[in-house]
């Protein structure tokens, strides 16, 4: 007959054969065992190894592309670790749109870079979803522009007005989850005209093409520049020349610039279209206004920025020059600024 086999007989055979331990794994209604190194029972998952395991460090190890043009728009990717959560970007502090994360990359589409200008950019990841604004306008007449653009209403920057708000502060870098640097450079004529825009918008380049402020106004005189800028050369019936003693109705004057544009629309690529054809528009394009409804411009800007609010509504952007910014929003200057004045484009298409 055969002895039973105990619970003493099972430890004195643990020391030589193990056989404690797969009683005591298999018990169910025994303590779990203890780890000798953690402490923690060996039999199931701890919660604190199983957090530890998911909440990996955000980084972001590459970004692709390395270079962005001026005006954006191009898909950015940024690959690393832990980027699962990121729900906003910006770049060089403008909120990105159309973020799209996962464990081991973001998209997102680029912003323009803030005033079109070159150089290196912080992209910042972040948990909290970061909703573009538009860009706030600046104003400075300090080159001359007595005429002001002929304005029969409030200035953008009049507190009796409904000025344009300025963006608000977005989110600190240093808060973000992960960062990484890109560059924005001129790469495209639109990239070049708007560098250039940018750069003259309160600068004049009256060493090159003079001012026309003393004759008018400046406006025409400005949009053309970029349009040079942006590749366009001179000829017999569009110049400026000997820093703006020698030029034409065309490059100076908005009622002779504006029918001068559509004779000339199938050379430059060119289509004229109405105030209510936005969703055509885009950067660089130029704009005309009439502020009195009599068919004849009297002033031009070029597109800056052409931004999208959340319930779909276009609003563009313009720099110029009477008044001087960079960012002078279009129906503000055709209902507080000119009441009851329309507006057109002359669209680039391509």
């Amino acid at each position: 007959m055969t002895a039973p086999i105990t619970r003493r007989t099972l430890l004195s055979l643990a020391g030589i054969t193990g056989v404690g331990f797969v009683a005591a794994a298999c018990s169910s209604d025994g303590p779990a065992a203890t780890s000798p190194s953690t402490g923690r029972a060996s039999g199931a998952a701890s919660s604190g190894a199983g957090s530890t395991a998911s909440a990996v460090q955000p980084s972001a190890s590459a970004v692709e592309p390395a270079e962005l043009p001026l005006a954006g728009g191009v898909t950015v990717t940024v690959t690393g670790v832990g980027l699962a959560a990121v729900k906003g970007v910006t770049v060089g502090g403008v909120a990105a749109r159309d973020v799209v994360a996962r464990a081991e990359r973001v998209t997102f589409t680029a912003p323009h870079q803030a005033m079109y200008t070159a150089g290196p950019a912080d992209v910042a990841l972040f948990t909290e979803p970061v909703e573009p604004v538009a860009s706030a306008n600046q104003t400075s007449d300090g080159n001359g522009s007595q005429a002001n653009d002929g304005q029969v209403g409030a200035t953008q920057d009049d507190t009796a007005a409904t000025p344009t708000p300025a963006a608000p502060t977005g989110p600190d870098a240093d808060t973000a989850v992960a960062t990484t640097t890109i560059a924005y450079a001129a790469t495209t004529a639109v990239d070049r005209q708007l560098e250039y825009a940018m750069r003259h918008w309160s600068d004049y380049n009256t060493a090159e093409f003079g001012t026309m402020n003393p004759i008018g106004g400046d406006c025409a005189n400005y949009v053309n520049q970029t349009l040079q800028a942006r590749g366009w050369e001179q000829r017999d019936d569009w110049y400026n020349r000997a820093g703006g003693a020698e030029h034409s109705a065309t490059w100076t004057y908005c009622p002779a610039m504006d029918p001068w544009l559509d004779q000339n629309a199938a050379t430059f690529g060119l289509t004229r279209r109405t105030s209510d054809e936005r969703e055509h528009v885009k950067v660089g394009d130029i704009v005309m206004f009439d502020w009195n409804a009599n068919g004849s411009p009297d002033h031009t800007t070029i597109v800056s920025e052409v931004f999208t609010e959340t319930d779909g509504t276009i609003r563009i952007k313009s720099a110029s020059h009477n008044q001087d910014g960079p960012y002078r929003d279009l129906d503000e200057m055709i209902t507080v600024q000119h009441p009851g004045g329309t507006a057109w484009f002359h669209t680039f298409d391509a």
